[in-house]
């Protein structure tokens, strides 16, 4: 405790912030009963291999949620920086990937969210979505369809433990660099 106390007393007003932003995130995380689980909060997209292909924000704005890309594990020699949205339509035409609202629109019931769209950056193609959470909060189903859930396909998402690193992405304003890619 002592320790505890005198981290917190030689910290900048900055660190303490996210000392206790990484604590709400672990006590969210933690299965008290009567917590709501919800969609936000950092998600992980594996390979087949486990190897991470990105970390996406889901966060509620104004009712609805939304996610946006917020760090990418590019293979060597790439730079995820330089890659831009160039078939997306629009106000996201050219916009950098990273940083991208690509999931919009979805509404929460229960622990599902639907009527939602997801945007795929790679060709700038724009689907129907749908989210599932699990039971224990801890995975996410996103499902992108044509006019029909059977027609799409279903990625599982793993939630992102609570550290710095999340916590610093989760203190960011959602929407920066997503509008304009000049």
């Amino acid at each position: 405790m002592k320790r505890f106390l005198a981290a917190i007393l030689l910290s900048t007003p900055r660190q303490i912030l996210t000392m206790l932003i990484v604590l709400s995130a672990s006590t969210y995380m933690s299965e008290s009963k009567g917590a709501e689980l919800t969609a936000d909060g950092i998600w992980e997209l594996a390979d087949h291999s486990g190897r991470p292909q990105g970390w996406f924000r889901i966060a509620e704005q104004n009712g609805v949620y939304e996610g946006q890309i917020v760090k990418m594990f590019p293979d060597a020699g790439e730079e995820p920086a330089a890659e831009r949205c160039i078939r997306c339509e629009g106000d996201q035409k050219n916009a950098p990937v990273l940083g991208l609202v690509f999931i919009k629109g979805m509404q929460r019931k229960g622990l599902a969210y639907e009527g939602g769209r997801i945007l795929n950056p790679r060709d700038g193609a724009e689907y129907r979505a749908r989210m599932d959470l699990s039971g224990d909060g801890k995975s996410l189903s996103v499902r992108g369809y044509l006019a029909i859930e059977t027609f799409g396909q279903t990625q599982v998402w793993h939630r992102v433990p609570a550290s710095a690193e999340t916590a610093k992405l989760l203190t960011r304003s959602f929407g920066k660099a997503t509008n304009k890619g000049n």
